[in-house]
């Protein structure tokens, strides 16, 4: 929602995954919240410091933004990481691009749960967040890769 928590966690997960398949200049990753009240802080420092624990170092480029109109044509995906937020990306997203949304765990194949919220929790929350992360960024970037190669 504000960009500080979950987003940032997947994509350093997710831009280790890239750089691991040797894939960068290929796919780009990037970090949005539907809510812009956070926009130029860093991602929280419990999330900080478990991804850099972990081999995460992208975590610390990342900052806080909202999403633009031009994220729904840039963007071949955007994934969301609860309904909530799904919900509010699709109000705004223009229709040509609505098949872009997917909630983030239900794109990876791992059913219609919603990754939790950590902000007002324990450190817990956010290695839960980070684990699902790590969970779903291979089969996510194994998804776009091959729909990418359906698209003429």
């Amino acid at each position: 929602m504000g960009n500080i928590c979950r987003s940032p966690l997947a994509s350093a997960v997710m831009q280790a995954e890239v750089v691991r398949r040797g894939l960068q200049g290929r796919v780009a990753v990037a970090s949005a919240g539907v809510y812009d009240g956070h926009a130029g802080e860093r991602a929280d420092g419990r999330a900080r410091r478990l991804a850099l624990d972990r081999g995460y170092p992208a975590i610390e480029t990342e900052r806080a933004r909202g999403v633009r109109d031009d994220d729904f044509e840039r963007f071949d995906l955007i994934l969301a990481m609860d309904h909530s937020n799904l919900r509010g990306l699709q109000r705004r997203c223009p229709e040509p691009h609505q098949h872009k949304l997917h909630l983030y765990l239900a794109y990876a194949g791992l059913g219609e749960r919603e990754v939790p919220d950590p902000y007002y929790g324990p450190i817990e929350g956010f290695e839960l967040v980070l684990g699902l992360c790590e969970q779903a960024s291979g089969a996510v970037l194994d998804r776009l890769l091959a729909s990418r190669t359906q698209t003429p």
